[in-house]
Formats: structure tokens, sequence, C-alpha cells
């Protein structure tokens, strides 16, 4: 089956790119419910997965709103007022969906539970829930992966708007997804059932690269808001390959040895006790040196049930593969 999106010049003109965390979100969740380890983020889901059982986040809220297949919430999907939106932005647009717009979403799911009909009912309570279901989400299965996964993003980005200045609009929409075509004046998506059309959104049109969209495209359209198309970003293979620590020894000079060893080894997120035990430190001198890694913008922290997250920061990227 194929869906037809056509454009005017104004159109065009109104067509553009951005980083969305809400569709990071939704795709990845879903991504997760797969029953099989999914082959490009085999490395990320097996971090990720008992984090999301122990929190029971396998049948909340996002359980309800974000099937397996099929049709998801569009409210999840807010539109991004600039080119690399923000969770708390989205959280906010997601908490102020009109009631009409609730009910028309949780209509479209098909679906009967507990939670689908408070959002019936009491749209704003139940998207006050829903939100801070998102926002622990984030943090136990994004949040400590961020600094990567929004280099990835903008990357793609940056790169279609220099292909835009090369080669023009139409060569980069055909260069998006091998279900994306365009032809004479129209974006043709093929074998999507529920695409977006003049007629079911606004003008324009949003480009969102994803990491965990693929291997398909993902739209939305909700006049009068311009339509969205998900598609995977460049490079989404290589996301969580390790990364060659070729300064380390270059860094420990600077940071001492130490410090250097605690940088190489977040190459995935960890807690203290675990930086600990691979490092061969005490537990109090892995806290030490992380408290002063965090302050220099070199390493984050975040919070995963009753421990702590340390990731390395694109700063620390850029030192350890200078």
């Amino acid at each position: 089956m194929e869906s037809r999106l056509t454009f005017s010049a104004e159109d065009l003109a109104q067509t553009r790119f951005a980083v969305s965390p809400m569709w990071e979100v939704v795709t990845s969740y879903r991504l997760l419910r797969e029953a099989h380890e999914p082959p490009l983020h085999r490395r990320w889901a097996a971090q990720v997965r008992p984090r999301l059982l122990s929190a029971g986040l396998h049948q909340g809220w996002l359980a309800d709103l974000i099937p397996a297949q099929g049709y998801l919430a569009d409210f999840l999907n807010p539109t991004p007022s600039g080119p690399f939106g923000e969770l708390p932005a989205e959280l906010a647009a997601i908490r102020a969906t009109p009631p009409d717009q609730v009910r028309h979403d949780v209509g479209e799911l098909r679906l009967s539970s507990a939670r689908l009909t408070l959002l019936r009912e009491e749209p704003a309570q139940a998207l006050e829930k829903v939100a801070a279901e998102i926002e622990t989400y984030w943090e136990l299965a994004l949040a400590p992966y961020w600094a990567r996964i929004r280099q990835l993003l903008e990357a793609d980005v940056f790169h279609r708007a220099r292909q835009v200045a090369e080669h023009g609009s139409a060569f980069v929409l055909n260069e998006l997804h091998e279900s994306v075509r365009w032809d004479a004046d129209t974006l043709h998506l093929i074998r999507r059932h529920c695409a977006p059309t003049r007629e079911n959104a606004g003008r324009g049109l949003l480009l969102v690269p994803s990491a965990f969209v693929w291997p398909g495209v993902l739209t939305r359209a909700v006049a009068p808001e311009p339509p969205q198309l998900a598609y995977p970003a460049r490079g989404t293979g290589t996301l969580w390959e390790p990364r060659a620590a070729s300064s380390a020894d270059a860094v420990a000079g600077v940071l001492g040895r130490s410090r250097a060893l605690l940088l190489a080894e977040l190459d995935t997120p960890a807690s203290t006790t675990q930086l600990a035990r691979h490092c061969g430190l005490s537990a109090a001198g892995v806290s030490q040196h992380l408290t002063a890694l965090r302050n220099a913008g070199l390493v984050t922290a975040h919070r995963a049930g009753r421990s702590v997250l340390y990731a390395r920061t694109a700063i620390a990227d850029a030192l350890l593969t200078a």
C-alpha cells in the first residue's frame, strides 16, 4: 500500500529537521517490547531491560500507549519548537494536550484498560502520571546514553542540511529510507497504512532522525501541526560499538591514571561499585574521582532505581579519541 503527501512551494519552504527526545522514548520502548534482542541495540537492551522490569515499566502507562505493533498515541510526540528538542519542553507539551486529542488517540488504540479509561475520563490527571512515568523511563533507559545518542542524531541533521545546500530537498527526501520516495512534488510512502496526507495534517513536513526506529519509518499526522516522519539516523549500526580510547595515556598525564582509567571504563554507563570492581580501586576513591570528573563536565550522573549510573560526556569522548 502506498500513501502520498503532496507539496506546494509553501510546504517545501516549511520542511525542516528536528531532534526529538520523545521520538527516542517511543521508538526505544517499542523496540524493547520485541521478544528477541534487537541486533543493532543488543548491548543497550541487555543493560536496560533488567532496570525496566525492576521498575515495573513493562506494564505501565507506556505499555498501554505504545503497543508492540500498529498505532501509538500521537500525543506522545508533540511538535518540537526548534531543531534540537529538550525533554522538559516536550513533557510540558504532553501535559498540555487538549482533552479531545487525548480521547481521540485512546480511541484509535482500540484497547481497554483502567489506565486508558482514566485518560478518557480525567485526561489532565492521567497525563501527569504519563509524564512522570516517561521521566522514570528516561532516567533508566536513555539519560545515561543520551550524549552518545544525541551526537548521532545531530550529526545526521547536519549531514542532511549540507545535502540540501548541495543537492536540494528532493535529493534528501529520496535518501531518507527505501520506503520514502519523492516524485513530481509528491512524497510517496510505501507500505504505510496510516500515513499523513494534507487532509489530516498541516503544512510543511518535520523530519526526525531516530536511533531506534530502524528498520522502518514512523509517521504522525495531527492537524493543524505539520506531519512528522521519523526515519533511521545515519550510523545507527555503529552506535553501541566500543569507542577506542587511543589517547588514554596522554589524558592520564593531565587527569591522572585513575581518572583516565575511569573515563575509559565508562564506554558504557556504570555505577560506583561496578567501576571500583573493574578498575581495582576503592569505592570511596572512585566516588571522589567521579565527583571531580563530573564537576569538570566529563561525566554525568543518572539515578537508576537505588543506583546511580555514571556516563561519559561528548567532551570526554573527544578527549579519549583525539
